[in-house]
Protein backbone atom coordinates (compact mmCIF):
# COMPACT_ATOMS: atom_id res chain seq x y z
CA UNK A 1 0.00 0.00 0.00
CA UNK A 2 1.35 3.43 -1.00
CA UNK A 3 1.67 5.66 2.07
CA UNK A 4 4.47 8.10 1.19
CA UNK A 5 3.43 10.98 -1.06
CA UNK A 6 5.58 13.50 -2.97
CA UNK A 7 5.40 17.15 -1.92
CA UNK A 8 4.10 18.03 -5.37
CA UNK A 9 0.82 16.25 -4.54
CA UNK A 10 0.06 19.04 -2.07
CA UNK A 11 2.07 22.20 -2.82
CA UNK A 12 4.14 24.05 -5.36
CA UNK A 13 7.52 23.38 -3.77
CA UNK A 14 9.15 26.42 -5.38
CA UNK A 15 6.52 28.75 -3.91
CA UNK A 16 7.25 27.83 -0.27
CA UNK A 17 10.28 29.56 1.13
CA UNK A 18 9.20 30.54 4.64
CA UNK A 19 9.78 27.88 7.29
CA UNK A 20 8.63 29.84 10.34
CA UNK A 21 7.10 27.86 13.21
CA UNK A 22 3.62 28.58 14.58
CA UNK A 23 3.38 25.70 17.10
CA UNK A 24 5.59 23.05 18.75
CA UNK A 25 4.60 19.45 19.42
CA UNK A 26 6.73 18.78 22.47
CA UNK A 27 7.44 16.38 25.29
CA UNK A 28 10.22 15.46 27.70
CA UNK A 29 12.35 12.39 26.90
CA UNK A 30 11.68 9.79 29.58
CA UNK A 31 15.32 8.65 29.68
CA UNK A 32 17.40 11.81 29.22
CA UNK A 33 14.93 14.42 30.48
CA UNK A 34 15.62 16.57 27.41
CA UNK A 35 12.80 18.70 26.03
CA UNK A 36 12.06 17.38 22.51
CA UNK A 37 10.14 19.42 19.95
CA UNK A 38 8.63 18.90 16.51
CA UNK A 39 7.45 22.09 14.77
CA UNK A 40 4.33 22.97 12.84
CA UNK A 41 5.88 25.15 10.15
CA UNK A 42 4.47 27.28 7.37
CA UNK A 43 5.45 24.51 4.93
CA UNK A 44 3.60 21.80 6.89
CA UNK A 45 0.56 24.10 7.10
CA UNK A 46 0.74 24.66 3.33
CA UNK A 47 0.87 20.88 2.80
CA UNK A 48 -2.14 20.50 5.11
CA UNK A 49 -4.01 23.16 3.12
CA UNK A 50 -3.32 21.13 -0.01
CA UNK A 51 -4.79 18.08 1.73
CA UNK A 52 -7.85 20.16 2.67
CA UNK A 53 -8.44 20.84 -1.02
CA UNK A 54 -8.34 17.09 -1.65
CA UNK A 55 -10.86 16.50 1.14
CA UNK A 56 -13.13 19.28 -0.10
CA UNK A 57 -13.40 17.60 -3.51
CA UNK A 58 -14.71 14.31 -2.07
CA UNK A 59 -18.02 14.13 -0.22
CA UNK A 60 -16.99 11.04 1.74
CA UNK A 61 -14.73 13.19 3.92
CA UNK A 62 -17.53 15.53 5.00
CA UNK A 63 -19.85 12.81 6.35
CA UNK A 64 -18.23 12.88 9.78
CA UNK A 65 -16.03 15.41 11.54
CA UNK A 66 -12.56 14.28 12.61
CA UNK A 67 -8.92 15.29 12.92
CA UNK A 68 -6.55 14.82 9.98
CA UNK A 69 -2.79 15.29 9.99
CA UNK A 70 0.30 15.36 7.79
CA UNK A 71 3.92 14.63 8.68
CA UNK A 72 6.75 15.97 6.54
CA UNK A 73 9.55 13.36 6.66
CA UNK A 74 13.06 12.95 5.27
CA UNK A 75 14.27 9.65 3.79
CA UNK A 76 17.81 8.38 4.45
CA UNK A 77 18.80 9.71 1.00
CA UNK A 78 17.69 13.24 1.95
CA UNK A 79 14.44 13.30 -0.08
CA UNK A 80 11.38 14.86 1.55
CA UNK A 81 8.01 13.08 1.41
CA UNK A 82 4.65 13.39 3.14
CA UNK A 83 2.62 11.03 5.33
CA UNK A 84 -1.08 11.65 5.98
CA UNK A 85 -3.37 10.18 8.64
CA UNK A 86 -6.92 10.40 10.01
CA UNK A 87 -8.07 9.88 13.58
CA UNK A 88 -10.12 6.81 14.47
CA UNK A 89 -11.99 5.22 11.58
CA UNK A 90 -12.74 6.73 8.18
CA UNK A 91 -16.29 5.79 7.16
CA UNK A 92 -15.98 2.68 9.34
CA UNK A 93 -12.58 1.60 7.97
CA UNK A 94 -9.26 1.62 9.78
CA UNK A 95 -7.13 0.88 6.70
CA UNK A 96 -7.58 3.16 3.67
CA UNK A 97 -5.34 3.29 0.60
CA UNK A 98 -2.89 6.20 0.74
CA UNK A 99 -3.26 6.80 4.49
CA UNK A 100 -1.00 5.70 7.35
CA UNK A 101 -2.36 2.43 8.81
CA UNK A 102 -3.43 2.12 12.46
CA UNK A 103 -0.90 1.30 15.16
CA UNK A 104 -0.33 -2.49 15.56
CA UNK A 105 -2.69 -3.96 18.08
CA UNK A 106 -6.04 -3.07 16.57
CA UNK A 107 -6.01 -6.31 14.53
CA UNK A 108 -5.56 -8.36 17.70
CA UNK A 109 -8.74 -6.95 19.19
CA UNK A 110 -10.61 -6.43 15.90
CA UNK A 111 -13.14 -9.23 16.52
CA UNK A 112 -13.73 -8.19 20.12
CA UNK A 113 -13.96 -4.56 19.03
CA UNK A 114 -16.54 -5.38 16.34
CA UNK A 115 -18.60 -7.43 18.81
CA UNK A 116 -18.43 -4.72 21.48
CA UNK A 117 -19.27 -1.96 19.01
CA UNK A 118 -22.30 -3.98 17.87
CA UNK A 119 -23.43 -4.31 21.49
CA UNK A 120 -22.86 -0.61 22.08
CA UNK A 121 -24.89 0.23 18.97
CA UNK A 122 -27.74 -2.01 20.17
CA UNK A 123 -27.62 -0.24 23.54
CA UNK A 124 -27.67 3.13 21.76
CA UNK A 125 -30.76 2.15 19.75
CA UNK A 126 -32.58 0.87 22.85
CA UNK A 127 -31.71 4.08 24.71
CA UNK A 128 -33.12 6.15 21.86
CA UNK A 129 -36.32 4.07 21.88
CA UNK A 130 -36.71 4.43 25.64
CA UNK A 131 -36.11 8.18 25.50
CA UNK A 132 -38.69 8.57 22.73
CA UNK A 133 -41.51 6.61 24.43
CA UNK A 134 -44.91 7.92 23.28
CA UNK A 135 -46.06 7.64 26.89
CA UNK A 136 -43.67 10.44 27.85
CA UNK A 137 -45.49 12.88 25.58
CA UNK A 138 -48.88 11.51 26.69
CA UNK A 139 -47.90 12.09 30.30
CA UNK A 140 -46.75 15.65 29.63
CA UNK A 141 -49.94 16.44 27.66
CA UNK A 142 -52.28 15.00 30.31
CA UNK A 143 -50.35 16.65 33.14
CA UNK A 144 -50.65 20.00 31.37
CA UNK A 145 -54.39 19.50 30.84
CA UNK A 146 -54.99 18.58 34.51
CA UNK A 147 -52.89 21.53 35.69
CA UNK A 148 -55.02 23.84 33.57
CA UNK A 149 -58.23 22.29 34.96
CA UNK A 150 -56.96 22.57 38.52
CA UNK A 151 -55.95 26.18 37.96
CA UNK A 152 -59.35 27.03 36.51
CA UNK A 153 -61.06 25.22 39.39
CA UNK A 154 -58.87 27.00 41.96
CA UNK A 155 -59.71 30.38 40.43
CA UNK A 156 -63.46 29.56 40.48
CA UNK A 157 -63.31 28.25 44.06
CA UNK A 158 -61.37 31.31 45.19
CA UNK A 159 -64.05 33.56 43.69
CA UNK A 160 -66.85 31.53 45.32
CA UNK A 161 -65.08 31.65 48.68
CA UNK A 162 -64.85 35.43 48.44
CA UNK A 163 -68.57 35.58 47.57
CA UNK A 164 -69.45 33.37 50.54
CA UNK A 165 -67.44 35.60 52.90
CA UNK A 166 -69.32 38.67 51.71
CA UNK A 167 -72.65 36.86 51.97
CA UNK A 168 -71.87 35.73 55.53
CA UNK A 169 -71.17 39.31 56.56
CA UNK A 170 -74.39 40.45 54.92
CA UNK A 171 -76.75 37.78 56.33
CA UNK A 172 -75.35 38.14 59.81
CA UNK A 173 -76.79 41.62 59.81
CA UNK A 174 -80.16 40.90 58.17
CA UNK A 175 -81.40 37.38 59.03
CA UNK A 176 -82.98 36.07 62.17
CA UNK A 177 -80.97 33.57 64.23
CA UNK A 178 -82.92 30.56 62.94
CA UNK A 179 -82.71 31.63 59.27
CA UNK A 180 -79.07 32.59 59.75
CA UNK A 181 -78.19 29.08 60.95
CA UNK A 182 -79.80 27.51 57.88
CA UNK A 183 -78.12 29.97 55.50
CA UNK A 184 -74.69 29.45 57.08
CA UNK A 185 -75.07 25.65 56.82
CA UNK A 186 -75.86 26.03 53.13
CA UNK A 187 -72.72 28.10 52.61
CA UNK A 188 -70.63 25.55 54.52
CA UNK A 189 -72.10 22.73 52.40
CA UNK A 190 -71.17 24.62 49.24
CA UNK A 191 -67.59 24.88 50.54
CA UNK A 192 -67.52 21.13 51.32
CA UNK A 193 -68.84 20.23 47.87
CA UNK A 194 -66.11 22.29 46.24
CA UNK A 195 -63.51 20.48 48.36
CA UNK A 196 -64.97 17.15 47.21
CA UNK A 197 -64.87 18.37 43.60
CA UNK A 198 -61.16 19.22 43.95
CA UNK A 199 -60.32 15.85 45.52
CA UNK A 200 -62.21 13.99 42.80
CA UNK A 201 -60.27 15.80 40.09
CA UNK A 202 -56.99 14.90 41.79
CA UNK A 203 -58.09 11.25 42.08
CA UNK A 204 -58.98 11.29 38.41
CA UNK A 205 -55.56 12.84 37.66
CA UNK A 206 -53.76 10.13 39.64
CA UNK A 207 -55.76 7.36 37.99
CA UNK A 208 -54.79 8.62 34.52
CA UNK A 209 -51.17 9.60 35.23
CA UNK A 210 -49.98 6.90 37.64
CA UNK A 211 -49.82 4.08 35.04
CA UNK A 212 -47.87 6.34 32.73
CA UNK A 213 -45.57 7.36 35.60
CA UNK A 214 -44.85 3.71 36.42
CA UNK A 215 -44.07 2.91 32.81
CA UNK A 216 -41.78 5.94 32.49
CA UNK A 217 -40.04 5.11 35.79
CA UNK A 218 -39.39 1.58 34.53
CA UNK A 219 -38.00 3.00 31.28
CA UNK A 220 -35.74 5.40 33.21
CA UNK A 221 -34.47 2.55 35.38
CA UNK A 222 -33.71 0.58 32.23
CA UNK A 223 -31.91 3.63 30.78
CA UNK A 224 -29.73 3.85 33.90
CA UNK A 225 -28.98 0.13 33.64
CA UNK A 226 -28.07 0.41 29.96
CA UNK A 227 -25.76 3.34 30.62
CA UNK A 228 -23.92 1.31 33.24
CA UNK A 229 -23.62 -1.55 30.74
CA UNK A 230 -22.32 0.84 28.09
CA UNK A 231 -19.71 2.23 30.47
CA UNK A 232 -18.55 -1.24 31.50
CA UNK A 233 -18.29 -2.44 27.87
CA UNK A 234 -16.35 0.68 26.85
CA UNK A 235 -13.92 0.28 29.75
CA UNK A 236 -13.41 -3.41 29.00
CA UNK A 237 -12.71 -2.75 25.33
CA UNK A 238 -10.40 0.15 26.16
CA UNK A 239 -8.41 -2.00 28.59
CA UNK A 240 -8.01 -4.68 25.90
CA UNK A 241 -6.85 -2.09 23.38
CA UNK A 242 -4.42 -0.48 25.81
CA UNK A 243 -2.82 -3.85 26.46
CA UNK A 244 -2.63 -4.66 22.72
CA UNK A 245 -1.56 -1.32 21.21
CA UNK A 246 2.23 -1.06 20.93
CA UNK A 247 3.96 2.25 20.15
CA UNK A 248 7.54 2.57 18.89
CA UNK A 249 9.71 5.69 19.18
CA UNK A 250 12.80 6.91 17.32
CA UNK A 251 15.19 5.18 19.70
CA UNK A 252 13.63 1.87 18.63
CA UNK A 253 11.91 1.23 21.95
CA UNK A 254 8.35 -0.19 21.98
CA UNK A 255 5.77 0.01 24.77
CA UNK A 256 2.06 -0.67 25.09
CA UNK A 257 -0.44 2.02 25.94
CA UNK A 258 -1.05 0.20 29.21
CA UNK A 259 2.63 0.63 30.12
CA UNK A 260 2.76 4.25 28.99
CA UNK A 261 -0.46 5.26 30.75
CA UNK A 262 -0.84 2.82 33.68
CA UNK A 263 -3.53 4.96 35.24
CA UNK A 264 -5.75 4.44 32.19
CA UNK A 265 -6.41 6.58 29.15
CA UNK A 266 -9.48 8.04 27.43
CA UNK A 267 -11.25 6.10 24.72
CA UNK A 268 -9.53 6.57 21.37
CA UNK A 269 -5.99 6.97 22.72
CA UNK A 270 -3.62 5.56 20.11
CA UNK A 271 -6.06 6.22 17.26
CA UNK A 272 -5.25 9.93 16.91
CA UNK A 273 -3.21 11.30 14.00
CA UNK A 274 -0.12 12.16 16.06
CA UNK A 275 0.72 8.66 17.38
CA UNK A 276 -0.17 7.09 14.02
CA UNK A 277 2.16 9.39 12.09
CA UNK A 278 5.09 9.29 14.52
CA UNK A 279 4.88 5.53 15.06
CA UNK A 280 4.90 4.88 11.31
CA UNK A 281 7.87 7.22 10.78
CA UNK A 282 9.82 5.63 13.64
CA UNK A 283 9.25 2.08 12.36
CA UNK A 284 10.17 2.94 8.74
CA UNK A 285 13.40 4.88 9.32
CA UNK A 286 11.84 8.23 8.40
CA UNK A 287 13.06 11.45 10.02
CA UNK A 288 10.18 13.76 11.01
CA UNK A 289 10.68 17.40 10.00
CA UNK A 290 7.31 19.07 10.68
CA UNK A 291 3.72 18.11 11.41
CA UNK A 292 0.30 19.78 11.16
CA UNK A 293 -3.14 18.62 12.31
CA UNK A 294 -6.53 20.12 11.44
CA UNK A 295 -10.23 19.43 11.77
CA UNK A 296 -12.41 18.60 8.77
CA UNK A 297 -16.15 17.97 8.65
CA UNK A 298 -18.98 19.01 10.92
CA UNK A 299 -18.74 19.20 14.72
CA UNK A 300 -21.13 17.49 17.09
CA UNK A 301 -22.82 19.26 20.00
CA UNK A 302 -20.02 18.42 22.45
CA UNK A 303 -17.22 19.51 20.10
CA UNK A 304 -15.95 23.01 19.44
CA UNK A 305 -13.73 22.27 16.44
CA UNK A 306 -13.86 24.44 13.31
CA UNK A 307 -13.42 22.96 9.84
CA UNK A 308 -10.06 23.91 8.35
CA UNK A 309 -8.57 25.18 11.62
CA UNK A 310 -5.20 23.89 12.87
CA UNK A 311 -4.99 22.30 16.33
CA UNK A 312 -2.18 21.09 18.55
CA UNK A 313 -1.77 17.77 20.35
CA UNK A 314 -4.91 16.98 22.36
CA UNK A 315 -4.28 17.30 26.09
CA UNK A 316 -5.95 14.03 27.16
CA UNK A 317 -4.84 11.48 24.54
CA UNK A 318 -1.75 12.67 22.65
CA UNK A 319 0.13 15.07 24.92
CA UNK A 320 0.89 12.41 27.58
CA UNK A 321 2.52 10.27 24.85
CA UNK A 322 4.64 12.99 23.22
CA UNK A 323 7.74 12.50 25.39
CA UNK A 324 7.88 8.80 24.50
CA UNK A 325 6.98 9.23 20.82
CA UNK A 326 9.69 11.86 20.21
CA UNK A 327 12.39 10.01 22.17
CA UNK A 328 15.34 9.22 19.93
CA UNK A 329 15.17 12.53 18.09
CA UNK A 330 17.95 15.01 18.63
CA UNK A 331 17.04 17.66 21.24
CA UNK A 332 16.09 21.00 19.74
CA UNK A 333 18.53 23.89 20.12
CA UNK A 334 17.54 26.60 22.61
CA UNK A 335 14.88 28.96 21.31
CA UNK A 336 16.56 32.23 20.18
CA UNK A 337 15.95 35.39 22.12
CA UNK A 338 13.38 37.77 20.67
CA UNK A 339 15.01 40.07 18.16
CA UNK A 340 14.92 43.83 17.82
CA UNK A 341 13.76 45.55 14.68
CA UNK A 342 16.08 44.74 11.82
CA UNK A 343 17.27 41.42 13.28
CA UNK A 344 16.25 37.86 12.53
CA UNK A 345 12.47 37.73 12.60
CA UNK A 346 11.53 35.41 15.47
CA UNK A 347 9.34 37.55 17.70
CA UNK A 348 10.19 41.10 16.56
CA UNK A 349 10.20 43.78 19.25
CA UNK A 350 9.34 47.07 17.57
CA UNK A 351 9.48 49.26 20.68
CA UNK A 352 10.59 48.86 24.29
CA UNK A 353 11.60 50.93 27.28
CA UNK A 354 11.60 50.34 31.03
CA UNK A 355 7.79 50.57 31.24
CA UNK A 356 6.40 48.80 28.22
CA UNK A 357 7.21 46.63 25.22
CA UNK A 358 5.50 46.24 21.80
CA UNK A 359 6.00 43.21 19.54
CA UNK A 360 4.95 42.35 16.01
CA UNK A 361 2.97 39.18 16.73
CA UNK A 362 3.05 36.60 13.93
CA UNK A 363 -0.18 34.98 12.73
CA UNK A 364 -0.87 31.66 14.42
CA UNK A 365 0.62 32.60 17.80
CA UNK A 366 -1.61 33.24 20.81
CA UNK A 367 -1.35 36.60 22.60
CA UNK A 368 -1.55 34.95 26.04
CA UNK A 369 -1.51 31.28 27.09
CA UNK A 370 -4.72 29.32 26.63
CA UNK A 371 -6.57 27.21 29.13
CA UNK A 372 -5.20 23.83 28.10
CA UNK A 373 -1.69 22.39 27.90
CA UNK A 374 -1.58 22.39 24.10
CA UNK A 375 -2.28 26.14 24.04
CA UNK A 376 0.50 27.43 26.28
CA UNK A 377 2.77 28.81 23.54
CA UNK A 378 2.09 32.55 23.25
CA UNK A 379 3.73 35.97 23.04
CA UNK A 380 3.40 36.38 26.81
CA UNK A 381 4.86 32.95 27.65
CA UNK A 382 7.74 33.32 25.19
CA UNK A 383 8.71 36.74 26.51
CA UNK A 384 8.15 35.48 30.05
CA UNK A 385 10.78 32.80 29.52
CA UNK A 386 13.24 34.86 27.53
CA UNK A 387 13.37 38.33 29.10
CA UNK A 388 14.94 38.99 32.53
CA UNK A 389 11.76 40.69 33.72
CA UNK A 390 9.47 38.51 31.60
CA UNK A 391 7.45 37.10 34.48
CA UNK A 392 6.24 40.60 35.37
CA UNK A 393 4.90 41.30 31.87
CA UNK A 394 1.15 41.70 31.39
CA UNK A 395 -0.72 41.97 28.10
CA UNK A 396 -2.63 45.26 27.80
CA UNK A 397 -4.89 44.01 24.99
CA UNK A 398 -5.14 40.93 22.77
CA UNK A 399 -5.10 39.96 19.12
CA UNK A 400 -6.81 36.86 17.74
CA UNK A 401 -4.45 33.94 17.30
CA UNK A 402 -4.84 34.16 13.50
CA UNK A 403 -4.27 37.95 13.41
CA UNK A 404 -0.76 39.38 13.11
CA UNK A 405 0.48 42.81 14.16
CA UNK A 406 1.24 45.09 17.08
CA UNK A 407 0.69 43.74 20.57
CA UNK A 408 1.36 45.94 23.60
CA UNK A 409 2.59 44.61 26.97
CA UNK A 410 3.29 46.46 30.22
CA UNK A 411 6.28 45.81 32.49
CA UNK A 412 4.66 46.93 35.75
CA UNK A 413 1.21 47.14 37.29
CA UNK A 414 0.87 50.90 37.18
CA UNK A 415 1.72 51.09 33.48
CA UNK A 416 -0.65 48.20 32.78
CA UNK A 417 -3.48 49.96 34.62
CA UNK A 418 -2.90 53.28 32.84
CA UNK A 419 -2.67 51.73 29.38
CA UNK A 420 -5.73 49.56 30.02
CA UNK A 421 -7.71 52.68 30.93
CA UNK A 422 -6.76 54.27 27.60
CA UNK A 423 -8.08 51.20 25.75
CA UNK A 424 -11.28 51.13 27.83
CA UNK A 425 -11.88 54.85 27.29
CA UNK A 426 -11.26 54.50 23.51
CA UNK A 427 -8.26 56.83 23.59
CA UNK A 428 -6.06 54.42 21.60
CA UNK A 429 -6.06 54.79 17.82
CA UNK A 430 -5.87 51.41 16.05
CA UNK A 431 -5.54 50.71 12.33
CA UNK A 432 -5.83 47.25 10.78
CA UNK A 433 -5.22 46.17 7.21
CA UNK A 434 -7.15 43.33 5.60
CA UNK A 435 -7.85 41.62 2.30
CA UNK A 436 -11.47 40.64 1.61
CA UNK A 437 -12.54 37.88 -0.79
CA UNK A 438 -14.77 40.04 -2.96
CA UNK A 439 -15.24 43.56 -4.27
CA UNK A 440 -16.39 46.25 -1.83
CA UNK A 441 -18.17 48.87 -3.96
CA UNK A 442 -18.25 51.82 -1.52
CA UNK A 443 -15.04 53.77 -0.84
CA UNK A 444 -15.50 54.29 2.89
CA UNK A 445 -18.06 54.10 5.63
CA UNK A 446 -19.01 53.14 9.17
CA UNK A 447 -20.27 49.78 10.43
CA UNK A 448 -22.34 49.90 13.62
CA UNK A 449 -23.60 46.47 14.72
CA UNK A 450 -24.17 44.94 18.19
CA UNK A 451 -22.15 41.75 18.73
CA UNK A 452 -22.89 38.81 20.99
CA UNK A 453 -21.05 35.56 21.63
CA UNK A 454 -23.16 32.50 22.42
CA UNK A 455 -21.50 30.69 25.40
CA UNK A 456 -22.57 27.39 23.79
CA UNK A 457 -20.70 28.18 20.55
CA UNK A 458 -17.43 29.90 21.45
CA UNK A 459 -15.53 31.70 20.01
CA UNK A 460 -18.12 32.47 17.29
CA UNK A 461 -19.67 35.95 17.46
CA UNK A 462 -22.81 37.18 15.73
CA UNK A 463 -24.95 40.27 15.30
CA UNK A 464 -27.67 40.27 17.97
CA UNK A 465 -29.87 43.34 18.44
CA UNK A 466 -31.28 42.09 21.75
CA UNK A 467 -28.20 40.82 23.63
CA UNK A 468 -25.30 42.30 21.66
CA UNK A 469 -22.85 44.96 22.83
CA UNK A 470 -22.24 48.05 20.65
CA UNK A 471 -19.36 47.80 18.17
CA UNK A 472 -18.27 50.50 15.76
CA UNK A 473 -15.78 50.34 12.88
CA UNK A 474 -14.64 52.83 10.23
CA UNK A 475 -13.37 51.41 6.94
CA UNK A 476 -11.50 52.89 3.96
CA UNK A 477 -10.73 51.16 0.64
CA UNK A 478 -7.02 51.00 -0.22
CA UNK A 479 -7.09 49.04 -3.49
CA UNK A 480 -9.14 46.59 -5.57
CA UNK A 481 -7.55 43.82 -7.58
CA UNK A 482 -9.60 41.30 -9.54
CA UNK A 483 -11.97 39.71 -6.98
CA UNK A 484 -10.20 41.02 -3.87
CA UNK A 485 -10.37 44.26 -1.89
CA UNK A 486 -7.61 45.63 0.34
CA UNK A 487 -8.85 48.04 2.99
CA UNK A 488 -8.11 49.74 6.30
CA UNK A 489 -10.23 49.11 9.38
CA UNK A 490 -10.27 51.60 12.25
CA UNK A 491 -12.19 50.03 15.15
CA UNK A 492 -13.57 52.45 17.74
CA UNK A 493 -14.57 49.58 20.05
CA UNK A 494 -12.73 46.38 20.84
CA UNK A 495 -15.20 43.50 20.73
CA UNK A 496 -14.10 39.91 20.12
CA UNK A 497 -13.84 39.20 16.36
CA UNK A 498 -15.30 42.66 15.69
CA UNK A 499 -13.58 43.26 12.34
CA UNK A 500 -14.15 39.69 11.17
CA UNK A 501 -17.90 39.87 11.82
CA UNK A 502 -18.23 43.42 10.46
CA UNK A 503 -16.59 42.23 7.25
CA UNK A 504 -18.50 38.95 6.83
CA UNK A 505 -22.01 39.82 8.03
CA UNK A 506 -24.46 40.93 5.32
CA UNK A 507 -25.42 43.89 7.51
CA UNK A 508 -21.78 44.98 7.42
CA UNK A 509 -19.72 44.54 4.25
CA UNK A 510 -21.05 41.05 3.52
CA UNK A 511 -17.59 39.81 2.41
CA UNK A 512 -15.37 37.60 4.58
CA UNK A 513 -11.68 38.31 5.20
CA UNK A 514 -9.40 36.06 3.16
CA UNK A 515 -8.53 32.97 5.20
CA UNK A 516 -11.36 33.46 7.73
CA UNK A 517 -12.90 29.98 7.62
CA UNK A 518 -14.81 30.59 10.86
CA UNK A 519 -16.93 33.27 9.17
CA UNK A 520 -17.43 31.64 5.80
CA UNK A 521 -14.33 32.19 3.64
CA UNK A 522 -14.00 29.18 1.32
CA UNK A 523 -10.96 30.46 -0.61
CA UNK A 524 -7.71 28.61 0.08
CA UNK A 525 -5.30 30.79 2.08
CA UNK A 526 -2.28 30.10 4.28
CA UNK A 527 -3.46 32.51 7.00
CA UNK A 528 -6.08 35.05 8.05
CA UNK A 529 -5.32 38.21 6.08
CA UNK A 530 -5.85 40.63 8.96
CA UNK A 531 -2.96 42.67 10.40
CA UNK A 532 -2.82 45.19 13.26
CA UNK A 533 -0.72 47.76 11.41
CA UNK A 534 -0.75 50.87 13.60
CA UNK A 535 -1.19 51.77 17.25
CA UNK A 536 -1.19 55.34 18.57
CA UNK A 537 -1.48 56.14 22.27
CA UNK A 538 -0.15 58.39 25.00
CA UNK A 539 2.86 56.99 26.86
CA UNK A 540 1.71 56.96 30.52
CA UNK A 541 5.17 57.79 31.91
CA UNK A 542 6.88 59.86 29.21
CA UNK A 543 3.78 61.97 28.56
CA UNK A 544 4.28 61.79 24.79
CA UNK A 545 2.31 60.21 21.95
CA UNK A 546 3.73 56.98 20.54
CA UNK A 547 2.81 56.02 16.99
CA UNK A 548 3.86 52.41 16.38
CA UNK A 549 3.73 50.76 12.97
CA UNK A 550 4.32 47.21 11.68
CA UNK A 551 4.57 46.57 7.94
CA UNK A 552 1.73 44.42 6.60
CA UNK A 553 3.20 41.02 5.63
CA UNK A 554 0.70 40.24 2.84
Amino acid sequence: MVVLHPLSDFIDCDAISDSSCSYWYEGRCLESGNRLKLPRTSMSEAIALGLMQELANNDCYSREGKMYGILLVELPNGEQWVLKAFSGLLNGCSIVEGWVPPIPGRDEVAFEEARTLAELDAIKQELLTLKRLTERQQYETLLHEFEQQLQAMSDRHRYCKHQRQEKRQQICKTLSPEALTIALEQLDEESRQQGIERRQLKLQQNARLQPLQQLIAAADARISELKQQRKALSRQLQAQMQASYSLTNFSGRSQSLQELMPGGSPTGTGDCCTPKLLHYAATHNLKPLAMAEFWWGTSSANQDKIQGEFYGACAERCQPLMGFLLSGLRPNPPTPLPCREGGEVTLPIIYEDEWLIAVNKPAGLLSVPGRYRDRQDSVLSRLGNLLPDGMALASVHRLDQETSGILLLARDRQTHRQLSQQFQQRQVHKVYEAILVGVVTVEQGVIDLPLWGNPENRPYQKVDWQHGKPSLTHFQIMAREQDYTRLEFTPLTGRTHQLRVHAADVRGLGIAILGDRLYGCCAVASRLHLHARELRFKHPQLEKTLHLQAITPF
